[in-house]
């Protein structure tokens, strides 16, 4: 098969190695502008562009897919075109390119969780279960007809961390095997259900400061929902505390309260129940499990803000 890649972040680089050791003809590989980053905020190629680079592949990297961009991809001829979190929207000039389509790895079991942030909603939101889904695009947002799909457990220690490591490795695999089901002409389209449609919002730094008023099993969610991006926070004596991890546990005290800070961690009541944080990071520091972290600490009565 004679295949275009486009994608951008991390995420993405697994399904392009796969592509790439299964054999195909890989044309071309779109990816974003060199962004800035770091403290010096020096111009810095994707993971998508450093992969491709070490591969050998041919690069491209339009701002935008219009007039000679979209004359050069259609001038690549591609049997079909792999994007995965390339951040950029296809016009339906691009969508009518190649021979077989556009084919889209997405981190939700579709219809659930269109949009940006799918593996962060889906923990945040208490799903018991999400996946991947291999899609054909069309002209809307995640749309598109569903033609491979496989499912994997959201349980009470899985951060977005985690999760984006499971179903990166599951993309990269269905991929592979839904471009060898087009090659054969085996693969049955299913139209997505109406029913059940929902849309992961993007995330932001606003949502990530921990309201102690909800109750815990939410902020034990949202608090592995935000672990590795933006990280959930909140202020005790003034400092800002970032929270990788936590649990949730039957109890109950004033919201915001550390009621126990010992070996088990920094139990902390909420609305309903206690959180009982488990990974947390002192401004300056580095994150540590929260035993190590309430350490010489006389934390029990203190409140978080």
């Amino acid at each position: 098969m004679r295949l275009v890649f486009a994608g951008t972040p991390d995420f993405a680089v697994a399904a392009l190695d796969s592509l790439h050791t299964a054999g195909h003809q890989i044309v071309g590989v779109y990816t974003q502008p060199d962004r800035p980053s770091g403290r010096g905020q020096k111009l810095s190629p994707s993971p998508v562009a450093l992969r491709a680079a070490e591969l050998g592949l041919p690069l491209f990297k339009p701002e935008k897919l219009r007039g000679e961009a979209v004359d050069e991809l259609r001038a690549l001829a591609p049997d079909v075109m792999v994007v995965v979190a390339y951040g950029l929207l296809l016009p339906q000039a691009v969508l009518d390119i190649p021979r077989h389509g556009c084919l889209n790895i997405h981190a939700s079991l579709l219809p659930r969780w269109r949009g940006a942030a799918p593996i962060q909603r889906a923990i945040e939101t208490g799903d018991a279960q999400t996946g991947v889904t291999i899609m054909r695009m069309d002209a809307g947002l995640d749309t598109g007809p569903m033609l491979l799909e496989e499912a994997i457990a959201i349980t009470a220690d899985t951060t977005a961390a985690s999760l984006h490591d499971e179903l990166q490795a599951l993309g990269s695999r269905l991929i592979v095997e839904a471009v060898a089901g087009l090659e054969r002409g085996g693969l049955q389209e299913r139209t997505q259900p109406v029913d059940g449609a929902t849309y992961a919002r993007k995330l932001s730094k606003e949502e990530a400061r921990i309201d102690w008023t909800r109750p815990a099993e939410e902020i034990a969610r949202r608090i592995r929902a935000f672990n590795p991006v933006p990280v959930a926070w909140s202020e005790l004596g003034g400092e800002r505390l970032r929270l990788w991890l936590a649990r949730a546990e039957a109890g109950r005290g004033e919201p915001g309260t550390i009621v126990a800070a010992d070996a088990q961690g920094i139990a902390v009541a909420a609305g309903e129940g206690i959180v009982r944080l488990q990974q947390l990071q002192w401004p300056g520091g580095k994150a540590m499990d929260a035993a190590t972290a309430a350490r010489g600490r006389k934390l029990a009565g203190e409140r978080f803000t």
